[in-house]
């Protein structure tokens, strides 16, 4: 496969990635943000899944970004 076929591959599979990622945060987020409309401490797991997920966000973001700039290059 060429090199930019398959950066394109990569690419694709990395907004994949990001967006399975940002479906998984979002059940903790829910949980985070019904404590906090109810006034009560969140869970500390949805908090620790929370910021987890979201630290995979940023760093697969980054790796896309990366990805982008590489296939600009060819």
């Amino acid at each position: 496969m060429s090199k930019k076929g398959e950066l394109k591959k990569r690419i694709k599979e990395s907004e994949t990635e990001i967006e399975n990622l940002e479906k998984r945060r979002g059940r903790s987020q829910s949980a985070l943000l019904q404590a906090v409309v109810e006034g009560v401490k969140p869970d500390p797991t949805d908090v620790e899944y929370f910021k987890t997920f979201t630290k995979l966000i940023e760093l697969e973001r980054e790796n896309l970004h990366k990805l982008k700039i590489e296939l600009e290059k060819l």
